[in-house]
């Protein structure tokens, strides 16, 4: 071989072994990330998993005082100590239903108004100030509720329900302002800002190309939105459901205008 073409081999034998070192060092970060990714995403079944072996044991001593019957009993007996969770436990599935199926609606009208309608001067600050609502402590929302709104529907609102539509039993009653109506309205005027913020960003991540196609075919600004951004976007917007739902469940406000003892909707 001639003496020429020894620097060139030995910089071409530096050069892959550069490029193979690179590529350890590349195999290696991938696996740190890799085995990063998982153990994040363990912990939170291990969170979980935390969460219920705690809450296991500290109800360990009414489990075993009460039995599974304290889930399904509606007797409440101080004196007797004879305890039952099913009227609230009723309560909250109740209530949180009904703030589902008011918000939802509302929430996604919001977010198509925000996204699709309103200038962007109008947008910014509207949603700015959603935002701040969900900052509102739930016991804000529960005192708002019995003391301004459970007055007004008593006056003016539960009268005429009675009235109409009487024969539900969520309509039974007489009108004091108080029980799962009210509840429920005001989970939904809680839970309203999270949907409708959430839902807002999901319908902003939607391809433009896709809406200008709608267009191009001539699809109106409804068709579009109903058969392509919501479409598009429907698993965000079950996520965002999800989000209120357990804000609504998780939501202690609804004591107050359920005058405190979910057991009177029995």
């Amino acid at each position: 071989m001639p003496l020429r073409d020894m620097p060139e081999k030995g910089a071409s034998d530096k050069g892959q072994a550069a490029a193979a070192r690179r590529y350890a060092a590349a195999r290696a970060g991938d696996a740190v990330f890799k085995g990063a990714a998982w153990f994040f995403a363990a912990s939170v079944i291990a969170l979980m998993l935390l969460v219920f072996v705690i809450l296991l044991k500290e109800s360990w001593l009414s489990i075993k005082t009460f039995g599974l019957g304290f889930l399904v009993s509606s007797t409440w007996d101080p004196v007797s100590l004879q305890f039952g969770a099913l009227p609230s436990i009723y309560g909250t599935l109740v209530s949180s239903a009904i703030a589902i199926i008011i918000a939802l609606p509302i929430s996604i009208g919001i977010a198509i108004f925000l996204t699709e309608m309103a200038p962007k001067r109008v947008s910014g600050p509207v949603g700015s100030a959603i935002e701040l609502l969900a900052s509102i402590p739930s016991i804000i929302y529960g005192m708002w509720g019995l003391f301004v709104f459970a007055p007004v529907l008593s006056e003016h609102i539960e009268p005429f329900l009675i009235e109409r539509l009487g024969f539900i039993p969520l309509f039974t009653g007489a009108p004091l302002g108080i029980g799962m109506l009210p509840a429920g309205f005001i989970l939904a005027i809680m839970i309203i800002p999270f949907i409708s913020s959430v839902t807002r960003d999901i319908f902003r991540m939607v391809p433009p190309m896709l809406k200008e196609s709608g267009y191009g075919v001539g699809a109106t600004k409804w068709e579009v939105i109903w058969t392509i951004v919501i479409p598009y976007t429907r698993s965000g917007i079950i996520g965002a459901v999800i989000l209120g739902l357990g804000r609504a469940l998780g939501g202690d406000d609804r004591n107050l205008p359920l005058g405190n003892a979910e057991r009177k909707c029995f």
